[in-house]
């Protein structure tokens, strides 16, 4: 070991600093883990009198604590002055020297065992010792090693140290002089003190006011929230100190028997919560007037009105205050039984629910004595989703009060479904958890849905899905009642196929597009080659237009059901200009710019979580020309050929004839001799049909709706029906041989078509005068189609002759975007002016999804009895025909 004598003055002049914090350090660390069980026994006690254990325990668990705390701390102090030793200078230098490279002060020290009289080596050795000296120079006190973890596994200490920290905040440290009066003969230290008192009032936690010591405070008026906490100790003979109060509102109790000439230590503690006044009498006693001061209860308002989100979450804003804090919260939802539509599945008795209760949100933050909130929940999968309830909101502050709002009656937010088949199931869902004796008929349903699902249930999967649901179904109703577990399951079954029916996969694609824009971030993080790169921005457009397509595919659905909530003007973004986003972003990536890059993908991802598509606008305004007039006059043919077949089936009715199709079989399961009317019941006369047809027939025959010569049951003149078709044939014939634009595919095309439309008109025409109606109406259904195809065709023919327009194709527009004006069955009106969109919807490979959806759509609107009996009746032909 390396001595002090032994290093040359100069070193140890330069050492004398980090040897001193050294040996000081050394110290610590020897005091540490010789003492720490002195303290720690220390800390406990202190934290144990500073919380009054001595007043809760019995005086033997006070006395044997009290003799076990003295021995113990006793044995730690004796265990550590014997283990202690104090560090000498030559082990500070020790230490410092261990903590450099090569032990440069122990070299100091050393002398040139031989060769000391070569010149050569002398010169080596006073270099060697001039580089050593440079090191020692370097040297720097150690910091002390005070972990004694391994002796203290438990962490004794910590929980000492935790108990003690805990007293000072919440306790009251000047109990710890009460220890001497602990161990007394008799009279003792109190007796010999003479009477004395402390006292304490602690206001409620959530009032946030600190604690006060009455001790140092004079008498007179006092102000309290109400539910403070008064804690007297009394010290000395029991009649010494009286204490009086009003604040409790409690009868005084009376003081315990004590004694005479015995010392005792009393506890008086009550809540004050009335104004009144305390009084300590005695030697230094106080007297206070105290004021009370009132904690009304919270109050809570539902403030505007309930939002429902694209996903059928719903958001209620709400305004709540208080004297102090609101402390929680609730929203009791309840079913308003008396407002629910009762018909088909609702019509039973429901089976009791509890309220639905959400918990209201609280700031996280900031003060809660006034704040305005808004509560976010999914109840979609709620039975009582979209069904009439009402929400009263609840709060609480710290004394439990309760506060209630205005009761709202509204119908309860939840996701809707525009999907005709998934509109179904969500029904039966609703219906078999409104009770289980619904059970039977959901089954029958459902098995009635899935009979013939072709064209009907597009998804394999769904149908797969939606069978298993039935037989389970069906199996648990065959054993008897339907158990609750079994409702849910079903339940949860159908749930899930009316999300796969109604997406159609839009949430796969959205995902899909999530993350490739997360793993594009990530390589803009991390520096990304320009090959990786190219690879995930290509990922990325696939995956935009994939979700764009399939958002359209929902929006062809939606857009029909929710004209309202379309806008009407704001700003687009078509697809050109989502792709030139994703070439500037690959292009400031390969320039290296990737803050810019991250910021413009930020910008990107934002915009296509709200995207929506539409179709194109149609062109300038008065974009009409040759072209727009002769759509406009064909579009008014082809309403007039509607009129005249609608008038004819009409007048067929009356005189109790059958489309020649449903003379064929078309009927379905009619019975021979019912009329083959849509929607007429069995047993039903000739005419007589629903009631709303019957209404609807009856207010035309009043009204004067057309000629009275053509009025049903009147003995209809089929001649003048004939001549009005005649009149119908010459008007197309010369809007034939006017057609505009340049010779084409498309306009030979359309020619042909009004060409074959004329010549079914003809027949039309021959067959009413020979009074074969029905005949006549098949050769009119054929007439309509083909003046539709021909105005296809001549669409077609006129987009190609004029400049594409901006925005044309399927634009990305923001919830802002504006709309393509829609005509009254919600098409939405071409560029030309012509039905439909300017796309042949025929056209590319889901022609037959499109077909599926029109059919469904048809289906729908036929199944609506408060449409126009008209409307009804044509829509009805539409699906007797295909």
């Amino acid at each position: 070991m390396t001595t002090i004598k032994a290093l040359p003055h100069e070193a140890l002049r330069r050492l004398a600093w980090p040897v001193r914090l050294t040996r000081a350090g050394m110290v610590a660390e020897r005091i540490t883990r010789g003492f720490w069980p002195v303290w720690t026994i220390l800390f406990a006690l202190i934290a144990a009198l500073a919380f009054g254990a001595q007043d809760r325990l019995p005086l033997e668990a006070v006395w044997i604590g009290g003799v076990l705390a003295t021995i113990g701390l006793f044995w730690a102090l004796v265990r550590g002055i014997r283990r202690f030793r104090w560090p000498t200078a030559a082990e500070a230098l020790d230490r410092l020297d261990r903590t450099l490279p090569d032990r440069p002060i122990s070299a100091l020290s050393d002398s040139l065992a031989l060769g000391g009289g070569d010149a050569g080596t002398a010169s080596v050795w006073r270099a060697h010792v001039a580089r050593m000296a440079e090191r020692a120079r370097k040297a720097r006190a150690p910091a002390p090693d005070l972990r004694i973890a391994a002796r203290d596994p438990f962490a004794l200490r910590y929980a000492a140290l935790t108990a003690l920290v805990m007293a000072a905040l919440f306790g009251s440290l000047w109990r710890v002089a009460e220890a001497p009066g602990l161990v007394r003969p008799g009279a003792g230290a109190v007796a010999a003190a003479g009477p004395t008192w402390e006292g304490w009032a602690e206001p409620p936690a959530y009032t946030g006011r600190p604690g006060l010591y009455l001790n140092t405070l004079p008498e007179g008026p006092l102000e309290l929230p109400e539910g403070s906490r008064i804690t007297l100790r009394l010290y000395g003979d029991a009649d010494a100190i009286p204490v009086t109060e009003s604040l409790s509102g409690q009868p005084a109790a009376p003081a315990p028997d004590a004694e005479p000439d015995t010392a005792t230590v009393r506890a008086v503690e009550f809540d004050a919560v009335q104004s009144g006044r305390l009084t300590i009498g005695g030697a230094g006693g106080r007297d206070w007037q105290v004021t009370i001061l009132p904690d009304a209860a919270p109050t809570v308002a539902i403030t505007g009105a309930i939002m429902r989100e694209a996903d059928g979450t719903l958001s209620q804003p709400f305004t709540a205050k208080d004297d102090y804090a609101v402390t929680g919260g609730r929203a009791v939802i309840e079913l308003d039984l008396a407002a629910a539509d009762r018909r088909y599945g609702l019509a039973a008795a429901p089976e009791r629910r509890e309220p639905l209760v959400y918990d209201l949100p609280m700031p996280i933050t900031g003060n809660r004595a006034e704040f305005t909130e808004a509560l976010v929940e999914d109840a979609s999968k709620h039975p009582w989703a979209n069904l009439p309830v009402k929400m009263t909101f609840e709060v609480t502050d710290g004394r439990d009060q309760t506060g209630r709002s205005a009761t709202v009656a509204l119908p309860l937010p939840g996701r809707r479904f525009f999907d005709p088949v998934a509109a179904a199931l969500i029904e039966m869902r609703r219906d078999l958890l409104w009770t289980r004796d619904n059970g039977a008929r959901v089954s029958q349903i459902l098995r009635a849905l899935t009979h013939r699902p072709e064209g009907l249930i597009r998804n394999e999967r769904a149908y797969l899905m939606l069978s298993v649901a039935i037989r389970r179904l069906d199996a648990a109703l065959a054993q008897g009642r339907l158990s609750p577990d079994m409702r849910d399951e079903t339940a949860e079954a159908l749930w899930s196929v009316a999300e796969l029916i109604e997406d159609g996969g839009l949430s796969d694609a959205l995902e899909r597009m999530q993350q490739a824009e997360e793993r594009l971030s990530e390589a803009i993080r991390n520096g990304a080659s320009p090959e990786e790169i190219q690879k995930l921005m290509d990922e990325l457009r696939d995956a935009t237009d994939n979700y764009i397509r399939k958002l359209a595919e929902n929006m062809e659905r939606k857009g029909a059901d929710e004209p309202n909530q379309q806008a009407d003007a704001g700003r687009q973004i078509t697809g050109d200009q989502i792709q030139q986003m994703m070439d500037e972003i690959q292009r400031l990536m390969e320039e290296g710019r990737m803050a810019e890059a991250q910021e413009l993908l930020d910008q990107l991802s934002r915009m296509m979580e709200n995207l929506r598509v539409t179709e194109g606008q149609p062109g300038q305004d008065g974009q009409r020309g040759p072209g727009g007039q002769a759509m406009e006059n064909l579009r008014q043919t082809l309403r007039e050929q509607q009129d005249l077949s609608d008038e004819a089936f009409r007048d067929m009715q009356q005189g109790g004839q059958q489309p020649r199709g449903q003379q064929q079989g078309q009927g379905g399961d009619r019975q021979p001799g019912q009329q083959g009317q849509p929607g007429q019941q069995p047993g039903q006369q000739p005419g007589e049909g629903s009631g709303e047809a019957q209404d609807g027939q009856q207010r035309q025959n009043g009204e004067g709706g057309r000629p009275d010569a053509l009025r049903p049951g009147e003995g209809g003149d089929r001649g003048s029906l004939a001549d009005r078709q005649r009149s119908l044939r010459e008007t197309l014939r010369r809007q034939e041989g006017a057609l505009p634009g340049d010779p084409s595919d498309e306009r030979d095309a359309a020619r042909r078509s009004l060409s074959e439309a004329g010549r079914a008109m003809e027949e039309a025409e021959r067959a009413l005068r020979e009074g074969d109606t029905s005949g006549a109406i098949d050769r009119q259904a054929e007439a309509i189609e083909n003046l539709r195809e021909g105005m296809r065709s001549l669409g077609d023919a006129l987009a190609q002759n004029q400049p594409q327009q901006p925005g044309n194709q399927g634009e990305a527009v923001g919830e802002a975007g504006r709309e393509a004006p829609h005509d009254p069955l919600g098409r939405s009106t071409g560029q030309s002016g012509r039905i439909g969109t300017d796309q042949n919807l025929l056209q590319g490979p889901d022609v037959y999804r499109r077909a599926r959806d029109l059919l469904d759509e048809i289906r729908r609107r036929s199944g609506e009895q408060m449409r126009p009996s008209e409307e009804l009746d044509y829509l009805r032909r539409l699906l007797g025909r295909f």
